[in-house]
């Protein structure tokens, strides 16, 4: 039997937010059970022009693999209404991203991981931060919280928001 192992998602929508995280948060804990949330952010859209963003991140265990997860995630998506097209920077009703699997590092034509969004974007680093604040990113050593502290913060503000999941 395989090890189950911590994961953590970033979900972001900003079409029917409340309405699309909601629904991708009731469907993972379908299909995984316990979630760890984190809180609902509100941003700016980033690298396009976009109505803002809801964004937070999830935890799990699973003992299914990241290439699987990922194909599960893109299942989520279409089953909510996403529509992939050529163009990644653009307006979508929810985004679920694999962020972490474990402390691995992988770095492969499907997949990278730990997703390099993690140290470039407040949305997915502020709410890692808020619940696994003490893990370690594997590349560079140093605790979510303390990327956090040294992250440009005023450069990508966010705004909690009150959602009941």
């Amino acid at each position: 039997m395989m090890q189950s192992t911590r994961v953590w998602l970033s979900l972001g929508s900003n079409i029917e937010r409340e309405k699309n995280i909601r629904a991708a948060v009731s469907t993972l804990q379908r299909m995984f059970g316990h979630l760890i949330l984190s809180s609902v952010y509100e941003g700016e859209a980033v690298g396009f022009q976009g109505a803002p963003f809801f964004n937070m991140v999830v935890g799990l265990e699973t003992d299914r693999g990241p290439l699987e997860l990922v194909a599960l995630f893109r299942g989520i998506e279409f089953d909510q209404g996403r529509k992939r097209g050529t163009d990644k920077f653009a307006p979508r009703s929810i985004d679920i991203d694999l962020l972490t699997y474990g402390d691995q590092v992988i770095q492969s034509d499907q997949l990278s991981l730990p997703r390099d969004e993690i140290t470039r974007y407040s949305f997915v680093l502020l709410p890692l931060a808020e619940v696994a604040g003490e893990e370690r990113h594997p590349p560079t050593g140093l605790s979510y919280r303390e990327l956090w502290q040294r992250f440009d913060q005023a450069s990508q503000p966010l705004q909690p928001v009150n959602i009941d999941l």
